[in-house]
């Protein structure tokens, strides 16, 4: 009898142990991914509904950590990030590791609520790490999804990953919530993403021309060519869309250099016709950091015989407060070459106006914004125009307004004093032939540039 209890005791510690290697993370000790898919069958299965949410967590740095100072030092850094997470979780809430550097927490709260669990725990995971003898910091991002009676364990924790990358792709630092269309948008950017390289070989890219008017008289002094993918089976994609998807999977400089390549060969081509008009190109975060850029503007501009000051460069205001110091020389290196540089979308809040004086900017780009129609009747049109255009005067800067679509807008600039303008007013972004056309409406013009050639 005594032996018989004695194996009955060893059995049901041979199975204790089992179970905790089949549902617990060795390293953390959480329950694994197995645990919480467990975890959410028997709450779908109770008598009475359960309402609640399901997070996954992904860190940001982690790879970096291991790579850098060893996998010790990595698995010191998880092990902190699950000490955390439980000491910031009411004691109902199911934490878990997924894997690698993700986690998930099972929270029985409305959507709403479960967002904002998602902000604290990615406050909570963005303090900084002292292990190893050092300090590392991480990122975080969540997705969020709410339980659904219909829908599968494997589903659920689906859904808030779909969310989760969805974040993760926003830069980060955020969370996002799940609904159907994540996955519609998702599967949009990986197809974007595995057929964006060899888009301009494949004659996919193409270049749109929106002109830039003396404000005096209309007449064209640049277009401003701004870049689009005809998609042979999603149609036109714009910039906004797959910039950042070429940015991030090291393809701007193949997108970057093929815009350059075409405006400079177009631009070439209209001063050979007795056209001295001026092209503007966007320069890219990315390219704004790149150290040998004002080398490739300087080989593309060489090779197709146009002069520097016939090509304008535009920066974002805020992609320069993001790294003024890179901005200071990059754009400083291609004053130095005699193009001129435009600071695009000036005024969108990004405090551009601390480090205005310290930029090489030849020309403010003032947002649309400045110079929206007034909400109140009998309101100047452009209440902030002449307060640009007196800074512009001020730093020896040209002013253009973007975004001009009324006459009354443009009589406000005229009144301001403001030099050149840029809207559906005067055209909407055009294929070739069609700005051609429009150089030949106001071929009785007298050609001119936007402001002075600077050259440091």
């Amino acid at each position: 009898m005594v032996v018989h209890l004695r194996d009955v005791s060893a059995h049901r510690e041979l199975s204790h142990q089992v179970s905790r290697l089949t549902y617990t993370d060795p390293l953390t000790g959480l329950p694994n991914r197995r645990a919480l898919l467990r975890t959410l069958a028997e709450l779908r299965d109770r008598p009475r509904p359960w309402r609640g949410c399901v997070l996954v967590l992904d860190l940001s740095g982690v790879q970096e950590v291991n790579e850098t100072r060893g996998r010790e030092v990595g698995d010191a850094v998880l092990v902190e990030v699950a000490r955390r997470l439980r000491a910031a979780l009411a004691p109902d809430h199911v934490l878990a590791r997924l894997g690698g550097d993700e986690f998930a927490v099972v929270v029985g709260c409305a959507p709403a609520t479960a967002d904002g669990v998602a902000a604290r725990l990615i406050g909570v995971l963005a303090e900084p790490y002292a292990v190893g003898g050092g300090r590392v910091l991480l990122g975080a991002c969540a997705g969020v999804a709410e339980f659904g009676p219909t829908a599968t364990p494997d589903e659920l924790v689906a859904g808030a990953d779909v969310a989760m990358r969805r974040a993760k792709s926003l830069g980060g630092n955020r969370s996002e919530r799940y609904d159907e269309s994540l996955e519609v948008q998702l599967m949009r950017r990986s197809m974007l993403t595995a057929e964006l390289p060899g888009a301009d070989r494949r004659g996919e890219l193409d270049l749109l021309y929106q002109p830039i008017v003396a404000v005096d008289d209309r007449h064209p002094v640049a277009v401003e060519a701004l870049l689009r993918w005809r998609h042979p089976q999603l149609g036109t994609v714009g910039p906004e869309e797959f910039v950042p998807i070429a940015e991030a999977a090291g393809l701007i400089d193949e997108v970057g250099g093929w815009v350059l390549h075409q405006a400079c060969r177009r631009v070439a081509s209209w001063r050979a016709e007795g056209r001295p008009v001026q092209v503007a190109v966007n320069l890219s975060a990315v390219q704004l950091r790149e150290s040998d850029f004002v080398a490739q503007v300087a080989a593309v501009l060489d090779a197709y015989e146009v002069p520097p000051e016939a090509l304008i460069v535009e920066a974002g205001e805020a992609d320069v407060v993001a790294d003024v110091p890179a901005a200071v020389h990059t754009l400083g290196g291609l004053r130095a070459l005699g193009v001129r540089v435009a600071l695009d979308d000036f005024g969108t809040g990004h405090s551009a106006l601390t480090y205005l004086r310290r930029l090489p900017v030849d020309i403010l780009k003032a947002d649309r914004a400045l110079i929206a129609e007034p909400v109140t009747p009998g309101t100047p049109a452009a209440p902030l125009a002449e307060i640009v255009v007196r800074l512009g005067e001020r730093l020896g800067m040209s002013v253009v307004a973007e975004g001009v679509e009324t006459a009354e807008q443009l009589s406000a600039l005229a009144a301001a004093g403001c030099g050149y303008a840029q809207g559906y007013l005067f055209g909407r972004p055009m294929p070739v032939e069609h700005v051609e056309a429009f150089f030949e409406l106001h071929a009785d013009g007298v050609p001119r540039a936007i402001g002075p050639s600077t050259v440091d």
